[in-house]
């Protein structure tokens, strides 16, 4: 009996520990997971819709621009909806989050892609994109976990469109392989990017020379 009891002990959260099936009724942890998640996603999206735009700019009109404007023209579209969609369940409508997401553009824009060429930049960018749609798609298990199945739904249907449009960027890389010149222009295209890049090329180059010269020594 006591054994019986031991094996249907809970976690405190009104779950079965070990019970991992099926879609489960609201437990204090995963609302607060589902939270946290949330606040990332309006960071995410934020950077979706500036990110791209701001690298679509500086390449100009070529395909891979076109496949960025397609996702911002979409991280617009999903930043409309986010308010009402978690406002109405509680969760939090992060204001907050939207201002660290442009926090983290302007530092990117005027630090970070000075010293990147435009490829680099591209992946960068990227790299982003594909972190929102692995974060959209960790919000769906959680939300399906706690039984919101409507809200799950909603993440289904926001990734059947954004990982088409992200895997349609990635594709643009190929642009890239065809053009090395162009892939590897400083990302901005300012004396201050040209001469942070020159430094930064300098260094590698000195650092090269000194490891063949302690490999001489050795």
């Amino acid at each position: 009996m006591q054994e019986l009891q031991s094996n249907e002990a809970s976690d405190g959260e009104g779950r079965v520990e070990g019970d991992e099936s099926g879609p489960q009724e609201e437990s204090p942890r995963g609302r607060t997971f589902l939270a946290n998640l949330v606040r990332e996603l309006f960071q995410t999206e934020r950077s979706a819709k500036a990110h791209p735009l701001v690298e679509a700019e500086r390449l100009g009109d070529v395909p891979p621009a076109h496949a960025l404007r397609a996702i911002s023209a979409h991280a617009d579209a999903v930043l409309s909806e986010l308010p009402s969609l978690f406002g109405e369940r509680g969760l939090p409508v992060s204001v907050g989050g939207s201002a660290v997401g442009q926090a983290f553009s302007v530092l990117r824009d005027h630090i970070a892609d000075q010293l990147l060429s435009a490829e680099r930049s591209y992946r960068g960018t990227l790299l982003g994109m594909r972190h929102g749609v692995d974060l959209v798609e960790l919000i769906q298990y959680v939300a399906a976990a706690e039984g919101d199945t409507l809200l799950a739904a909603w993440c289904g249907r926001w990734l059947s469109t954004r990982r088409p449009l992200v895997e349609a960027a990635a594709s643009e890389l190929a642009w890239f392989a065809a053009r090395p010149a162009r892939a590897t222009r400083a990302a901005k295209d300012c004396a201050v990017a040209h001469l942070l890049q020159g430094l930064v090329h300098g260094a590698e180059l000195a650092a090269q020379q000194l490891r063949r010269l302690a490999a001489l020594a050795r």
